[in-house]
């Protein structure tokens, strides 16, 4: 399976869009290349940014997130997988940076969720000003646990999706190897079969 289909499986599974606002996506990253998202986040919001490198190399990349006036909130150089929650300091577009430049050969393939605000809750419950009833509490209880369900989904369907590409790099291998074995087991053998006719052929004088 190559990169092009692995996106678009996982732009399917995951492409959906947040309650709480934001994006979730993923995306392809040559080699030697940078790609940057923003994201308009008000004062004093919580906002959450998480990244894992699904395929290509060692599975790693050079993160950066910037405020509106270029300050650096978070960094991080060479990671697999991290995520990073905090409040924004001021109103403005602030910028995700996804850098694979200390790559000279491998593409890889980054998903990303760039979350704003808390999970909102079922509006028809966020509407009540009195105490809610305990068939409502229930519902507002499911609602958080499915919420749940969705992010353990998301982060099981990561993992197979990079488990599987570990799966066909090592039988490509596996196979190249195998195929370089018999040439040379073949290549001996003939070898072999002419040095030993050699000994058994009258010389003419």
């Amino acid at each position: 399976m190559d990169y092009w289909s692995i996106c678009l499986l996982l732009t399917s599974l995951f492409g959906t869009i947040l309650q709480t606002g934001g994006v979730e996506l993923s995306f392809e990253l040559p080699d030697n290349a940078k790609q940057c998202f923003f994201e308009e986040i008000e004062k004093n919001a919580t906002a959450m940014l998480e990244f894992q490198v699904v395929t290509g190399g060692q599975y790693d990349v050079d993160v950066t997130l910037e405020a509106p006036n270029k300050e650096i909130i978070y960094r991080q150089i060479k990671t697999q997988f991290d995520s990073h929650q905090f409040i924004a300091p001021m109103t403005g577009a602030y910028q995700a940076c996804f850098s694979n430049e200390f790559s000279t050969f491998s593409h890889k393939l980054v998903y990303m969720d760039f979350r704003v605000g808390e999970q909102s809750s079922i509006v028809a419950l966020g509407e009540h000003i009195t105490v809610m009833t305990q068939m409502e509490s229930s519902a507002q209880e499911v609602h958080k646990n499915l919420n749940s369900i969705v992010d353990y989904q998301t982060h099981h369907r990561l993992r197979e999706a990079q488990g599987r590409k570990r799966a066909e790099d090592l039988n490509e291998r596996v196979l190249i190897w195998s195929l370089m074995e018999t040439l040379t087991i073949l290549i001996i053998s003939v070898g072999q079969v002419f040095t030993l006719k050699t000994f058994f052929t009258e010389r003419k004088p």
